[in-house]
């Protein structure tokens, strides 16, 4: 998987994003391909609990994942984090 340093900055990058079903604007975001593949050994250990933890909890607490573009310029949400606004 190529890095994020190895493109131009403006190009287009996605990440998968995991929302909460009861908490609005709060969830999970993790950088993937344009198919939504996350590349697991990429993230922290951390981050792959965390990938993992949301993966598992679509439908009880996280809705179905999409593939959302981003610009590579723009603050990232890291895989470490919840996403929370």
């Amino acid at each position: 998987m190529k890095q994020a340093t190895d493109r131009d900055p403006k190009a287009p990058r996605f990440e998968l994003r995991f929302w909460s079903l009861f908490r609005p604007g709060s969830g999970y975001a993790f950088p993937c391909d344009v198919d939504g593949h996350v590349d697991l050994d990429s993230l922290s250990e951390a981050g792959r609990n965390h990938y993992f933890f949301a993966r598992s909890m679509v439908g009880a607490e996280l809705t179905t994942p999409t593939v959302v573009p981003t610009v590579a310029s723009e603050p990232c949400v890291g895989a470490d984090t919840v996403v929370d606004s």
